[in-house]
């Protein structure tokens, strides 16, 4: 159906009170930066790592013209009709054999904020897509910055975007599911807060996702578990089979004909 939001609900970011809201509190965020346009938030970000910047900076972009998800696709939306950002983590050291998990802890602090804040049932799609049913309403990009273990984790998230205005057909926005709240404002409070207790969660059990609660909650969201799948992984090879667990380490487990696989990577397609 046709969204009932105009471009005129569409304004900019109220970046003092974001940073009032978000900064100087006792948690993660250190810095926020709105932006009116730019390339690539999550390449901000990570200039910003190499000359140094601390754990907890945000960089939102008002309009980002050559962003991209996982496997270089991109990410196309009209300029304040949603949410792109960018945050900088530097996990421990300690737990780098379990960065994996990062993507897939952004994805559950984007379904459970909007859940709680906008009263949109979202759940996940093996690894970090966010759906509403089976269409896309945001994905998560986590890269690696430098030597040192900075991450960088950036985050497209469509809100009061209208049906034409959808790059692609499989996706949807806050705004077509019915959203009772499109104020990009609320949801980046939200999203954020929401991703700081997780991660602070998470480096408190140095990456342990089982015993900082995130794989019990990870897997409660996603949609993958128990249905039938065709993995596509890097270098062209397919796995098809029955989703039945996702592990300790994230990774995605298929029951197929010849035997249970094990997958870090890869792009699913749910199997009606």
């Amino acid at each position: 159906m046709p969204s009932p939001f105009t471009d005129l609900d569409r304004p900019p970011l109220r970046a003092a009170a974001l940073r009032k809201a978000l900064l100087g509190q006792g948690g993660l965020w250190s810095r926020l930066e709105v932006v009116e346009q730019t390339g690539s938030t999550n390449a901000d970000v990570a200039r910003a790592a190499a000359e140094g910047a601390p754990e907890g900076l945000i960089v939102v972009a008002e309009h980002q013209h050559t962003g991209r998800g996982r496997a270089d696709r991109r990410w196309v939306a009209p300029p304040r009709s949603g949410l792109t950002f960018s945050v900088l983590l530097r996990p421990p050291v300690g737990s780098r054999a379990q960065w994996g998990w990062l993507p897939l802890l952004g994805g559950v602090a984007v379904a459970r904020s909007v859940h709680r804040t906008a009263g949109v049932d979202a759940a996940l799609k093996w690894p970090n897509d966010v759906l509403v049913g089976e269409r896309k309403l945001a994905g998560v990009l986590a890269e690696v910055a430098d030597a040192d273990g900075a991450v960088v984790l950036g985050i497209g998230l469509n809100v009061s975007l209208r049906a034409d205005e959808l790059s692609v057909p499989t996706a949807t926005s806050l705004a077509l599911v019915g959203s009772t709240v499109v104020d990009r404002d609320t949801v980046l409070r939200a999203v954020l807060r929401e991703l700081g207790t997780l991660y602070l969660s998470w480096t408190a059990a140095h990456g342990d996702a089982d015993r900082s609660g995130l794989l019990r909650t990870y897997r409660e969201l996603c949609t993958t578990l128990g249905r039938n799948v065709t993995v596509l992984l890097p270098g062209g090879v397919t796995v098809t089979g029955r989703a039945t667990e996702v592990d300790r380490s994230g990774h995605l487990v298929v029951d197929t004909e010849v035997g249970r696989t094990t997958l870090a990577a890869g792009d699913v397609v749910h199997v009606r």
